[in-house]
């Protein structure tokens, strides 16, 4: 029993040092965002300002990627939601020849590293003559997007008792209404935390929309770029700050979401 009590023991410490490990780095950006020192990483800063916020607050430029990658997180979440819906209805629980092979194409874009996903994408792009545009980021945000939404609906999906279904139609509920009263409201919770998360990882996205947005510039772009070429180191750390908490907020509201649909 006390040996038992002693590997309980230090693996909750091992856990935790690996957690914080993992956030040292967070901790960091958040401490530069607020570093007087404009031209140098100094640990520990030689002051500390928050005059960085507001020079970030006045740049267009951040502004203008901002926006950009919130239209593409959000009409990429949109339609992660559609397709990712309608592919775990088809899916849940339906047997039928090739089922199998379409789940996993539905997992791989984002069981693939985002490099390969890139490429794909641009070179269908090329070969099919499609610009670079609004709607090229879009669409490869929402490769890996549905997959998120689809995971959640088909574990929701899976878990609803078919005596529901069964139930409204007895009452003499037709598709529509059936959908609307019992399946959706079943869905709720678990097609919302699918959108958090999806809106989470395209507002965030570097490596795929590399590959898709050609001239534009979306947050994590900028970022990118502000580190090869910095004009106000700062500034970058404070947008890094903006990304954390834009990123974190949906993650937790997703992650509570789950856990309350799966006590129910």
């Amino acid at each position: 029993m006390r040996s038992e009590r002693g590997a309980s023991m230090w693996l909750k410490i091992s856990t935790w040092a690996a957690v914080l490990f993992l956030h040292i780095p967070l901790a960091l950006i958040i401490l530069y965002a607020f570093s007087a020192e404009e031209k140098s990483y100094v640990f520990p800063p030689p002051a500390l300002t928050t005059q960085w916020f507001a020079v970030a607050w006045a740049r267009e430029d951040v502004w203008r990627a901002i926006k950009l990658s919130f239209e593409v997180a959000a009409w990429s979440t949109a339609i992660a939601i559609v397709l990712g819906t309608l592919a775990a209805g088809a899916l849940a629980r339906t047997k039928f020849f090739g089922r199998d092979v379409i789940s996993l194409l539905l997992i791989l874009p984002i069981a693939l590293p985002g490099i390969i996903t890139g490429i794909a994408l641009r070179s269908a792009y090329h070969t099919m003559e499609i610009p670079f545009s609004f709607w090229t980021i879009v669409i490869g945000h929402a490769t890996f997007c549905v997959v998120v939404v689809y995971n959640n609906a088909v574990a929701r999906l899976r878990r609803m008792s078919p005596s529901l279904l069964e139930a409204s139609a007895d009452l003499g509920a037709n598709i529509f209404q059936t959908l609307r009263y019992v399946i959706l409201p079943q869905l709720g919770s678990a097609l919302l935390a699918g959108g958090l998360l999806a809106f989470a990882l395209s507002f965030d996205e570097v490596i795929v929309t590399t590959f898709t947005a050609g001239q534009q510039t979306t947050l994590p772009i900028w970022m990118y770029q502000e580190l090869i070429r910095p004009r106000q180191r700062p500034v970058t750390n404070v947008v890094a700050v903006v990304i954390i908490a834009l990123t974190f907020i949906p993650i937790l509201a997703a992650y509570a979401l789950t856990r309350k649909g799966d006590s129910q």
